[in-house]
């Protein structure tokens, strides 16, 4: 279990784990991009972020975040540290959710974050008294709105027969590198360059099937540098060569 206190730097690195404890990120200074059961949030001074224990998530910063970090024992010791104010804050601790923090609460967390956090009574006492302030109440952060992925999808289609980059997807959606590949993950069920991938793997097919061109210029136009990467990659998703699919497929007609 790791200190109930702890204060920590987040960069472009993105993590994606859970943790069998329950935890709550303070926003310190930066943003902090965090996604949780599919829905992203920006963490920022004045916030805080609730994960659960066992919730699956992702977090990066771009351009560096600080963050004030308070990591939950067990239900006992909330028992034993909060008194009547353990179940407002079982509450609190059930869901994921992007709070604002009040004036009060957002000067407490400054203070604790200020203090040596490593102290045994610091840390003990600091997060009772952090925790029963936020059981009192905190007002939830709007929620991102999903993401463009018809838009998404087009610039891709259109641009299979060139190099694409993820940044350039997450700047069409309004985002950070990090922050965009975990909504993608988390709407779509795969990475950003897995749905590119299987694309050109689909389009590159269609054209074989559909087409007579040769199997280098179906190549070329959906993104591959060679006919022979096209080749692996068409018999990675399908179990097939390029020959043998159009073999297939005209004997299908037939």
């Amino acid at each position: 279990m790791p200190p109930i206190l702890s204060l920590r730097h987040y960069n472009h690195d993105q993590i994606v784990h859970s943790h069998e404890h329950t935890q709550l990120v303070f926003g310190l200074r930066g943003q902090l991009d965090f996604e949780m059961d599919g829905r992203g949030s920006r963490i920022q001074q004045q916030q805080l972020a609730v994960v659960p224990s066992e919730t699956r998530h992702a977090c990066g910063s771009a351009s560096g975040s600080r963050c004030l970090i308070l990591d939950i024992p067990n239900d006992n010791w909330l028992q034993q540290r909060l008194g009547h104010h353990s179940e407002p804050g079982r509450r609190l601790l059930e869901k994921p959710a992007a709070l604002h923090l009040s004036p009060a609460q957002s000067q407490l967390v400054g203070w604790l974050a200020a203090s040596p956090v490593d102290d045994p009574v610091i840390s003990e006492q600091g997060a009772a008294l952090l925790l029963a302030s936020l059981a009192g109440g905190c007002e939830p952060v709007m929620q991102s709105s999903p993401l463009p992925l018809a838009a998404i999808h087009a610039h891709v289609e259109r641009h299979l027969g060139h190099p694409l980059e993820v940044q350039d997807l997450a700047r069409l959606a309004g985002l950070s590198l990090p922050r965009f590949h975990a909504r993608f993950v988390s709407e779509t069920g795969m990475t950003p360059m897995e749905f590119v991938r299987r694309r050109r793997v689909q389009q590159g097919r269609e054209l074989l099937i559909g087409t007579r061109l040769a199997v280098g210029e179906i190549a070329a136009r959906v993104g591959y540098a060679s006919q022979s990467a096209f080749t692996a990659a068409l018999s990675r998703e399908f179990g097939m060569t390029p020959r043998a699919l159009r073999r297939e497929s005209l004997d299908n007609r037939g």
